[in-house]
């Protein structure tokens, strides 16, 4: 329920109009607009975090562009069906995707996608937001020096939880063990509503979860250690992060802006600069901000290198914790 309203709310920073400037970077791609709607699809079920990054987009891009932009979810496959929309659309620039880690960087290393992940045109990075290291509020360890001091001299009376085996909680876990230099206990979950539940019981210690879990920190229902990105989080500056105290640990829950492979020059110079200015505007940075992401343009050039890191960090995790391969 506190995810819903706060969704709204995001979304109702949207409605003020807003003048719309064209930048030096515009002008480069503004020989291509769309002739007929454009159309992001968004592989998951309305209501989540894909969804609000999507809509708020599109309602930012659309005047620019002359054109409606209209969110489609397609949910199914871990989010492997929408993906695969956009991988056999016609790269023209009216069909778009998010997409995120579990379908891109993850995703593919762990089971068999109908999609070659690197082979999409990745205009731009729109989004990120920490994973948070949260704990049962009664846990011993009071703070993340604390808790890492605990895990390193008992790793088996850990009981670490994530949102299911090969998800970006799990393998965040994976990296922190790595980085510890301990094993702690593994508790999988089907997805981090139920982790959340069982840590607010106390019937696990320690897991990660994403900025859904912010309410219960701030009723007291869990403690929150640390944040997984390299930078604070805004929402909690004063909170450590892992990297600060375990070197290292640069973990980002990131979406990003996806069309189809062999995307033309000047429809993704078009796309990359709208999706620039619409993401330096304070009304999305704020409707972001209020669900608890950052606004955070990386382009082409850029973000595909990004993602091949991102890709060889994660092949080395799972490596390193022996996780099977589906199919």
């Amino acid at each position: 329920m506190t995810h819903s309203l706060t969704r709204r709310a995001a979304l109702g920073l949207l409605a003020a109009p807003a003048l719309v400037h064209a930048t030096g970077a515009a002008a480069q791609g503004a020989n291509w607009s769309p002739d007929r709607p454009v159309r992001i699809i968004v592989p998951f079920p309305p209501g989540g975090g894909l969804d609000l990054v999507g809509r708020v987009l599109a309602e930012s891009i659309s005047p620019s562009l002359g054109q409606p932009v209209v969110v489609e979810n397609r949910a199914g496959a871990a989010g492997a069906l929408g993906i695969e929309q956009v991988f056999r659309a016609a790269p023209d620039g009216h069909t778009l995707g998010i997409t995120s880690a579990g379908n891109v960087t993850i995703g593919p290393l762990l089971r068999r996608t109908p999609y070659d992940a690197l082979a999409l045109t990745h205009v731009s990075r729109l989004t990120t937001s920490p994973l948070m290291l949260v704990a049962r509020k009664d846990l011993p360890a009071a703070d993340l020096d604390a808790f890492i001091a605990w895990a390193r001299a008992k790793p088996e009376q850990v009981r670490f939880g994530s949102g299911g085996i090969g998800s970006s909680t799990h393998l965040s876990l994976e990296l922190l063990n790595i980085r510890m230099g301990v094993t702690t206990l593994h508790v999988p979950y089907r997805g981090t509503t139920p982790l959340l539940t069982d840590l607010a019981a106390g019937n696990v210690d320690v897991g990660f979860s994403d900025a859904a879990g912010w309410p219960m920190v701030e009723q007291g229902t869990l403690r929150l250690l640390a944040v997984s990105t390299e930078e604070a989080w805004p929402r909690s500056p004063a909170t450590p992060t892992l990297h600060s105290r375990l070197g290292d640990f640069r973990v980002s829950n990131w979406y990003g802006l996806v069309a189809p492979p062999n995307l033309p020059a000047p429809i993704l110079a078009r796309l990359e600069a709208e999706t620039a200015r619409a993401l330096a505007l304070p009304r999305v940075r704020e409707a972001y901000e209020a669900s608890g992401f950052t606004a955070a343009p990386m382009p082409r050039a850029r973000f595909q290198p990004f993602l091949e890191g991102e890709i060889a960090l994660w092949k080395g995790v799972i490596e390193a914790a022996k996780i099977e391969r589906e199919g």
